[in-house]
C-alpha cells in the first residue's frame, strides 16, 4: 500500500469510531424519555409501598404480641407497651420463659414507615384485646388518603 491509501484507510477508521454530535443526542433523549416514563409510573406508588410496609410490620408485631400472650397468658398493659417485646417490662408481670432477644428481631420495636412510633393500646377501642395503630403520613390522628391511619384491626 502507498501513502495514500493508508492514510484513507486511517481515515475511515478514525470517522467509524467515534459517535457524532447527533448520535449522542439521540441517546440522551431516549434515555431521558425513559427515566421520564419509569420516574412517573414510580412517584405515585410511595405511599401506597408505604401503607403496605405499615401493613406488614403491624403483622409482625400482632404474631409477637400473639407469642408474648402464649407465655404470660395476657398481653402487655398500655404502660409496658410495645416495648414489652424487646426487653421483660419493669412494671407488672413479665412472661416467665421470656425469650433472651425477646420477641422481636433486632432487639428494638420498629418504627412505622414515616418515622413515627406505633401507637399501642391494650384494651383497645371497640372491645378488642389491644390494637396497634400507625398515624399516617401526617403523624396526627384521623386524616384522609396517606394522612389516614392504619389499624391492627384493619390488616387484610
Amino acid at each position: 500500500m502507498n501513502r495514500k491509501e493508508n492514510g484513507l484507510e486511517e481515515e475511515k477508521k478514525r470517522r467509524s469510531a467515534g459517535f457524532t454530535l447527533i448520535e449522542l443526542m439521540v441517546v440522551i433523549v431516549i434515555l431521558g424519555l425513559l427515566i421520564g416514563v419509569i420516574g412517573f409510573r414510580l412517584m405515585g406508588r410511595t405511599e401506597e409501598a408505604r401503607r403496605t410496609a405499615a401493613k406488614l410490620q403491624m403483622r409482625s408485631l400482632v404474631n409477637a404480641l400473639q407469642l408474648y400472650k402464649l407465655d404470660s397468658g395476657g398481653y402487655p398493659t398500655t404502660e409496658q407497651g410495645l416495648e414489652a417485646l424487646v426487653r421483660p417490662p419493669a412494671r407488672g408481670t413479665a412472661p416467665r420463659n421470656y425469650p433472651p432477644g425477646g420477641y422481636l428481631e433486632g432487639g428494638q420495636v420498629p418504627r412505622d414507615p414515616w418515622g413515627n412510633p406505633y401507637v399501642y393500646m391494650a384494651p383497645g377501642a371497640q372491645g378488642r384485646e389491644f390494637e396497634i395503630r400507625s398515624l399516617g403520613a401526617d403523624g396526627k390522628e384521623g386524616g384522609e388518603g396517606e394522612n389516614a391511619d392504619i389499624g391492627s384491626w384493619d390488616l387484610r
